[in-house]
């Protein structure tokens, strides 16, 4: 049937039947095949996304716009979003990631907000795969180009290596914008007759039924469905950038929708469908790149660097005046309408019409079937008996060592704001003009939600939180990107509704609302399904800029302590991953209430000048955690760990609700104090010095190291693993 080929079913072509009272052309087969899809529909997770909490006392804008935007004092906004650009960067892996920061770019570019900070979350097969390589290569170097010809810095992020990501690699991304309150655009503007304008880009063939590729198990086929993925063009958006922010202050333009998946079809339905209106548009007027394209290309066209303003009629050509000046094309296209139908002609001859609502509200939703996941089953794990080769193993391996070479690909400077920089917790940028801050974070143990869905996603919020209070930062808001395997598969049905569940709940017990996010299924090929990946982005706020801290280790003499359990668990981590090659069994757990209040005797330690480093403790243990405040700092550290429970774990197991800070002595006392008030346990465990590495596990010697050489390690062992063999 020829609905089948545009990717639709027999349910959703009946649907559309009824909705038209006719048979649909093939131009409007192919706009709903788009919008339709799970891509731009969320038609699996639609009512599971209601779960999350989205309002709060500084929420302004929650989820249903380009991007999340929350308040943070002196009339000024913080708006931000997470995106995914897995299947195009898993075909072709520079320009997928690169179109990737661009489209996220763009959603913040249409809340009025000016970008200030790109993270992401990345994840890769095994390194030793020289398709691995590549796709690392091509991400790495895709991201960095288009981020550093914008002139927004790339300021954090993470990436982790799994076999399951082999052949479907995940391509996270976020932006961070700031914006005047007074200022903020949104979709919605109830104006009659207001004139539709495409501005930026010309149009072409790249990107055709993107939405659609992305919506969908990558198979050996996917390889000839290059071109579903965009052609970035860095120096254009920049130029879009400066322009919609000048045109945004114009009164005239009432409302701004980036053009991302589905290009002008999703733009259109969805402007027209939030503001109640229609919508009709000419494509013979839209510029086009190439010759004799037709309407079902330039209406599905996903070329980027292409923004839909709305302009009260007669004020055209004062829109055009400011695109002329950065030389960018400002056309216009069409108005809006009455009638609440999405009106597409060619040449004043109508080749669709379909109402607006159909497109983005009567999406037949899919009614998931969760199978009940069997719980893993508990592990023994082997002692290693070495425990400082084990050690320098972890700090090299290929989930924990620096991502230095990495970062330093990516100009994480630029706009001369960044404070904290990559390599710490949590990013850290000033806001210009103020006394603030902002910390932002990206967070996701696949692993452990691979092992348990519902406790690995309550990690991943709790995480990102305790990363940005280790820099003084109070959490404010959330945005995710939802990444699974094919959801018709009941096993991953069940992952999705755990996931969303745990995140829901940290959620609504720490008051961190969702404010936007994305989500992205089909991740899996013929051979491998990837890890449930929930990953979650967070900003926080620091209203005073001389109480930022950060992870490195300052002064020899200095105690060093850690806050939080001290009950050791022996559950999955890296060390086991790593050192015995066992990915089976239970990751650790978490304990809400006790979680919350170590975070708020962090923030206060912070906040009151007592501490003058602290560090989260995850992959790795307390171990790498210690290396890591040690290599930051130029120092070294001494301590003497006491333990009941098995060394090997007391050192790298993944126990959760721990920071390690470090303090002058004479503030040891003011530091017990707060613990009290807390109820938080502290332990002292030992104290900076000058060049040693140095453990002790009740009193005896476990690791002795001259910290030149663990930071040669930690810092020069990606590299090497990435040129491994490589031709």
């Amino acid at each position: 049937m020829l609905y089948e080929q545009f990717g639709l079913n027999e349910r959703e072509y009946r649907k559309i039947l009824e909705i038209l009272q006719r048979e649909p052309n093939e131009v409007e087969l192919g706009i709903f095949s788009v919008m339709w899809s799970e891509h731009c529909s969320y038609k699996h997770t639609k009512p599971l996304l209601k779960k999350f909490p989205t309002k709060g006392k500084r929420v302004i804008q929650g989820p249903g716009e380009n991007a999340g935007v929350v308040d943070i004092g002196d009339d000024l906004a913080i708006v931000f979003k997470m995106e995914s650009h897995n299947h195009p960067s898993a075909v072709e892996p520079f320009q997928g990631a690169a179109t990737g920061i661009g489209g996220i770019v763009r959603d913040i570019l249409a809340m009025g907000a000016r970008p200030i900070a790109l993270l992401d979350s990345l994840r890769f097969g095994n390194l030793k795969v020289q398709r691995t390589k590549y796709l690392f290569s091509g991400v790495v170097s895709g991201i960095a180009h288009y981020g550093n010809c914008i002139g927004v810095p790339t300021v954090a992020g993470e990436i982790y290596f799994y076999d399951c990501y082999t052949d479907n690699p995940l391509v996270n991304v976020m932006c961070v914008g700031i914006a005047r309150q007074d200022e903020i655009k949104y979709a919605r503007a109830q104006v009659n007759d207001a004139t539709v304008m495409l501005v930026g880009a010309m149009t072409g063939r790249d990107g055709i039924h993107g939405a659609s590729f992305a919506s969908e198990n990558l198979t050996e086929q996917s390889e000839k469905k290059r071109p579903s993925v965009q052609i970035g063009d860095p120096f254009m958006e920049k130029l879009l950038i400066e322009a919609c922010l000048e045109a945004a202050k114009l009164d005239c333009v009432l409302a701004v929708q980036d053009l991302g998946a589905a290009g002008l079809t999703s733009a259109c339905s969805e402007i027209a469908s939030k503001n109640d209106k229609g919508i009709e548009i000419e494509l013979s007027s839209v510029p086009q790149r190439e010759k004799d394209m037709n309407a079902y290309e330039i209406v599905l066209s996903e070329s980027q660097e292409r923004m839909l303003l709305l302009v009260k009629p007669g004020h055209e050509e004062e829109v055009k005046q400011v695109f002329e000046r950065w030389d960018l094309n400002a056309q216009e296209i069409g108005r809006m309408t009455n009638d609440g139908l999405f009106t597409v002609k060619m040449n004043e001859k109508i080749v669709a019409q379909i109402p607006a609502k159909a497109l983005t509200d009567e999406v037949p939703t899919i009614i998931l079937k969760a199978s009940k996941n069997i719980a893993h089953r508990e592990t023994v794990f082997p002692y290693a008996q070495d425990l400082e080769e084990c050690f320098l193993k972890l700090l090299g391996s290929e989930n924990i060592c620096s991502r230095r070479s990495v970062y330093e690909r990516y100009d994480h400077r630029v706009g001369t704001d960044t404070i904290i920089l990559p390599g710490s917790d949590a990013a850290v940028l000033r806001i210009k003009g103020t006394k603030k801050a902002v910390a932002l974070t990206t967070d996701c143990n696949s692993l452990y939600c691979y092992l348990d869905p519902y406790e690995g996603a309550k990690i991943a919020v709790v995480e990102a939180a305790r990363n940005l209070v280790v820099t003084g930062a109070e959490p404010v808001g959330i945005t995710d990107c939802l990444n699974f395997a094919n959801p018709d598969d009941e096993n991953v049905a069940d992952q999705l509704v755990k996931a969303i569940e745990g995140i829901a709940e940290v959620a609504r017990f720490f008051e961190i609302p969702v404010v936007s996010g994305n989500v992205s299924l089909y991740n899996e090929s013929p051979t491998k399904k990837i890890y449930p990946t929930p990953v979650i982005g967070m900003v926080g706020v620091i209203d005073d800029l001389s109480k930022i801290c950060d992870a490195s280790f300052k002064d020899e003499g200095d105690l060093v302590v850690l806050l939080g359990r001290q009950d050791v668990e022996e559950s999955v981590c890296e060390y086991t991953r790593v050192i015995h090659n066992i990915e089976d069994g239970n990751p650790p757990t978490i304990d809400l209430t006790f979680e919350k209040r170590l975070q708020k005797l962090c923030l206060k330690a912070i906040r009151e000048g007592i501490v003058k480093s602290a560090h989260d403790l995850s992959e790795g243990g307390l171990a790498i955690c210690l290396a890591e405040s040690a290599i930051l700092g130029g120092m070294g550290v001494e301590c003497n760990v006491y333990t009941d429970s098995r060394v090997d774990f007391c050192l790298f197991g993944e126990t959760q609700s721990r920071i390690v800070v470090s303090l002058s002595k004479e503030k040891l006392e003011y530091l017990r104090i707060l613990s009290q008030q807390e109820e938080v346990p502290i332990t002292v465990l030992g104290k900076v010095t000058k060049d040693r590495f140095c453990i002790r596990v009740n009193g005896e010697k476990a690791i002795d190291i001259d910290v030149k050489k663990i930071e040669e390690i930690y810092n020069s062992s990606l590299e090497k693993l990435v040129n491994e063999q490589w031709h």
